[in-house]
């Protein structure tokens, strides 16, 4: 069973609780851990991070076993021996920022300082060998880092790194010292210094400037004040944030820039800290301290720090109210402790730690939260014309095991405040925790997600919530971007994977205009985002479909032409790449062989979903070759799918219940060209 490296912790853990008992874990040798101490720990985590310091580096993207974050050198052959052919890559791999080639250089300098030293000062270098590996192989011995990280840790290893640089500078003066020596031109020094200035620290600060450079970028910046814009003003709006990268600019746009400090940004993992929560208690600046009955002794340190599920006979099965629940978690009666349920079934109390026996618990998971209708309309959370799709409660079940104590709090907030003040989460999430549990009652605004109770199905994991396309139409075009479109700059990691909340929202607004007609608002959303979010700077090219047919519906068909073949040059680019490869390195990568064959395939029915269908033709042609290549690794079932035309496509959705509606007999003929391209194919 492989995830590929795409999962996180907790997403594994998550799976390991919900099918422990269908798998058998088998428990790791003193073999697998010293495989994994010297594969992983340092090999990945230390000697790749090492090998981009003074080798090279593939790109920027995460190394996650998968192809990316490689050390390379520049040296072609060294390089396509390790990692697979550098010839005929595609556009992105070249140009990506991240990609630097040092060639060995300053790794061999470092060398011939380790080897001067030794020979002049040999107590020196063990000293400072001591000091590189204890600020290098040792942390990562010592910190036991896990599979699964949410972010390359090369930074924690940078007192290892200004090690190896002291003996690059030694190996230079080592190279002055004995070629002076030998050589007796009075040139000599001068050459030497000159030569190893021009090859190791002039080479690495070319190849890392464009990557390093931070200067004039404001995304962060900007980032941070749609998430808050996204709020209503002045409504006394509680913003929900996850992690470091959806909080911090926060912080920093209120505190320096004093920007809508009417937003109570409350950070769920700090929420866990009795600290934090004090300050989420008090009054900042223009926002009211979050709405809370408990009082600090109930959530101090060491108290409530989580709350545990047992199930009681007579009240498992019963929906407490919310308001009952959290009376229940805040009292101090013994019955809401697990010392007294023991008791009355006779347990030997000697048997459980002290601490244990006083630990609170929750009888039933099953809770309904009221709404009070009154105070969502009266608080603007819903439309007035949308009142009779109010519902008169939430049902939730929590999970049965623990409640830990931030969870706890937002529950808290979720009684206390009665629907009076606007709940918002930056999403970013699949815990249905982060949401409080009530995923199916989120409505998108902006880039984040307003509770309202009003239930929507989500489409999917990634389409959560339903839209109020006027209000978020208004948000969205009220944003700031700073300079995100200009192409000049660094677009990191971090800003690149932020675009897709950008763009997914948008693309997600676009299309509900476009269903409810509004096609000039739909227009000049696709154009907001194609501008602010330039294609040649954001990558994940799978989140820009929704524009290339939004261009066709809104009547922008140059544009959509456009956009079409910067797509199929993209994915053109990678298969001619990997046809390229030797046979093994085929059979490696036809997983990301077939995503692309498919992701190029949607492209092209595009063409056909807006009546392209001369052109769609003539694409589903060109397409049907760059399969070919790969047909003998995929199987002839998969080969054949990707080559079905989109009559035979529609055909299979047609299919219903009263027989089959077939299209009119225009679009049936022009369908027809696109089958006989493909029967062509694999006869």
């Amino acid at each position: 069973m492989d995830a590929g490296g795409q999962i996180g912790t907790e997403q594994y853990i998550d799976f390991l609780r919900s099918f422990g008992d269908y798998i058998d874990v088998q428990k790791p040798t003193l073999g697998d851990n010293l495989r994994y101490l010297f594969d992983f720990q340092w090999g990945y985590m230390y000697v790749r991070y090492f090998m981009w310091n003074f080798v090279g580096r593939q790109n920027d993207v995460q190394g996650r076993y998968d192809g990316n974050g490689n050390w390379i050198s520049g040296i072609n052959f060294l390089d396509s021996a390790r990692i697979g052919s550098q010839d005929n890559l595609p556009s992105d791999d070249l140009n990506n920022k991240g990609r630097n080639t040092y060639f060995f250089l300053p790794f061999i300098l470092g060398l011939i300082g380790i080897i001067y030293q030794v020979v002049r000062n040999p107590k020196q270098f063990w000293i400072l060998l001591v000091y590189f590996l204890f600020t290098g192989l040792a942390i990562q011995f010592y910190t036991n880092p896990p599979i699964f990280q949410p972010r390359e840790r090369d930074y924690s290893l940078v007192g290892s790194f200004f090690i190896f640089c002291l003996w690059i500078g030694m190996g230079a003066y080592g190279l002055f010292v004995e070629l002076r020596k030998r050589l007796k031109f009075q040139w000599t020094g001068p050459a030497v210094l000159g030569l190893t200035f021009l090859t190791v620290p002039l080479l690495m600060a070319t190849q890392n400037w464009d990557d390093h450079d931070r200067s004039g970028r404001q995304t962060a910046r900007s980032t941070a004040m749609a998430y808050l814009s996204s709020c209503k003003e002045d409504a006394g709006a509680i913003l929900f944030t996850i992690g470091d990268n959806d909080t911090f600019p926060l912080w920093y746009v209120q505190e320096i820039e004093n920007f809508r400090t009417d937003v109570r940004v409350v950070n769920t993992s700090l929420f866990a800290t009795d600290w934090y929560i004090d300050q989420m208690k008090r009054q900042a600046y223009e926002s009211a301290p979050i709405p809370s009955q408990l009082t600090h002794d109930k959530y101090r340190f060491g108290t409530r720090d989580a709350i545990y599920y047992q199930g009681l006979p007579g009240i498992s099965e019963k929906r407490w109210s919310l308001d009952d629940f959290m009376n229940w978690v805040s009292s101090d009666d013994p019955q809401t402790k697990l010392r007294f349920w023991l008791e009355r079934r006779g347990a030997d109390l000697s048997q459980y730690p002290e601490s244990n026996l006083n630990i609170v618990i929750y009888p039933t998971n099953k809770i309904r939260v009221p709404v009070n209708k009154e105070n969502v309309l009266a608080s603007g959370l819903v439309k007035a014309e949308d009142a009779d799709l109010i519902v008169d409660y939430i049902d939730i079940d929590l999970p049965k095991g623990a409640l830990p104590k931030n969870r706890i709090l937002m529950l808290d907030i979720l009684k206390n405040n009665d629907w009076k003040r606007p709940l918002y989460f930056s999403g970013g999430s699949f815990d249905k925790a982060e949401y409080i549990w009530m995923k199916d009652y989120l409505q998108l605004d902006g880039l984040v997600y307003k509770l309202v109770p009003i239930k929507t199905k989500n489409a999917s994991a990634f389409e959560m919530g339903r839209i109020d396309s006027d209000l978020m139409y208004e948000i969205a075009m009220d944003w700031e971007w700073g300079n995100s479109s200009d192409t000049s700059i660094y677009h990191d990691t971090q800003t690149r994977s932020q675009g897709l909340s950008f763009r997914s929202n948008l693309a997600r607004l676009s299309e509900q205009l476009i269903r409810e007609g509004k096609i000039e608002k739909a227009r000049n959303i696709i154009e907001l985002a194609m501008e602010q979010l330039p294609f040649e700077s954001y990558g994940f090219y799978a989140f820009l479909e929704p524009y290339l047919d939004g261009y066709f519906k809104v009547g922008e068909t140059e544009k959509a032409k456009e956009l079409f073949e910067k797509l199929k040059k993209v994915y053109q680019e990678r298969l001619d790449y990997r046809s390229g490869l030797k046979e093994a390195e085929k059979v490696d990568q036809m997983e990301d062989v077939y995503a692309d064959l498919q992701a190029y395939r949607r492209v092209v029915d595009i063409l056909f979903e807006n009546q392209q269908l001369d052109w769609g033709t003539e694409e589903l042609g060109v397409y049907s070759q760059y399969v070919q290549p790969f047909r003998t690794y995929m199987g002839d079932d998969n080969a054949d799918y990707l080559l079905e035309s989109p009559l035979e496509l529609k055909m299979k959705e047609l299919k219903s219940e009263e027989g089959i509606i077939l299209p009119d007999s225009a679009t049936l003929d022009s369908l027809q060209k696109a089958l006989q391209i493909s029967d062509t194919v694999l006869n």
